[in-house]
């Protein structure tokens, strides 16, 4: 077994485990750690705790100590260049009239270097700009081609659902999301119910999908073969997976009837299938 903590250096970012050296930690607190970027400050948001040492391919970077007084100033005019760094490089790139958009800007904790995040539709020649931004910060300059989910997390925003982004909130890595997915969850394939503000499909897709997948398990599928609890043969025309209940076409009525799944017997599962025309079409949906 190993001792690790983890932690995070931005809202809602990758959990990054370190070694805690025998430094005692509670969630929370801001501590100084050697990564493979140089120091830098993040939160404890796992404190102390014991892993398999299977669970780590290489070893791991120490905590230093905790943060002080001293490091937080450091911390707090850090995040003031990034602000100023943002402004000056929005107006270098307008300057130059370059066609990407500029999302975010990480400062090191050390000065060393200054990472700014782009998104863009095609390549940017940027070489000049590194050039007027190194010219004025005197540091390492990094440019940056995010993707449209990148750029969701990192500016955050309301879903449908009238929450915060998943993105933003809580998860620290994106997970594969699938047209399939929608489809095992009965859902539209229309783009505007299944995407998300970012134009690509919604993480909530993911989330639930382990939930369906159960739910799959026990649920005749649309065109599976059934017998009603009269004994009488039919086809699944409809399946609601939350409620369990079927409409089903009978071979004796004209009239389809609606009953739960535990009250039929299965015969023959269909399978949920996407067919040549759905994949093309949706397909840029899946893209990152």
């Amino acid at each position: 077994m190993k001792e690790i903590v983890g932690i995070r250096f931005k809202k809602a970012g990758k959990i990054y485990y370190f070694a805690p050296e025998g430094i005692s930690t509670n969630i929370g607190d801001m501590v100084i750690v050697e990564t493979a970027g140089g120091t830098e400050c993040g939160e404890i948001v796992i404190a102390n705790r014991m892993i398999d040492d299977n669970f780590f391919t290489s070893p791991l970077k120490p905590v230093l100590r905790h943060a002080n007084e001293y490091d937080l100033k450091i911390l707090y005019r850090k995040q003031q260049k990034e602000k100023d760094a943002f402004r000056i490089c929005e107006e270098k790139i307008k300057l130059r009239n370059l066609k990407m958009n500029l999302v975010d800007v990480e400062c090191a904790f050390d000065n060393s270097k200054l990472l700014f995040y782009f998104t863009a539709e095609n390549r940017v020649d940027f070489r000049e700009l590194v050039k007027d931004l190194a010219g004025i910060f005197r540091t390492r300059i990094e440019l940056r081609q995010i993707g449209v989910r990148d750029e969701a997390k990192i500016l955050g925003g309301l879903g449908i659902c009238g929450r915060e982004f998943c993105c933003k909130s809580y998860i620290d890595d994106f997970q594969p999301v699938s047209i399939k997915m929608a489809k095992e969850q009965g859902l539209s394939l229309n783009p505007s119910k299944i995407s998300g503000t970012c134009g690509r499909l919604m993480c909530c897709l993911k989330n639930e999908q382990n939930a369906y997948e159960e739910l799959l398990k026990i649920t005749p599928k649309v065109g599976a073969l059934v017998v009603t609890p009269d004994g009488i043969k039919g086809r699944v025309e409809d399946a609601n997976i939350i409620t369990g209940k079927l409409r089903i076409k009978t071979d004796k009525s004209e009239v389809p009837v609606v009953l739960d799944r535990s009250e039929v017997k299965l015969l023959k599962d269909a399978e949920i299938k996407l067919n040549r025309d759905e994949i093309k079409a949706l397909k840029n949906l899946e893209d990152k």
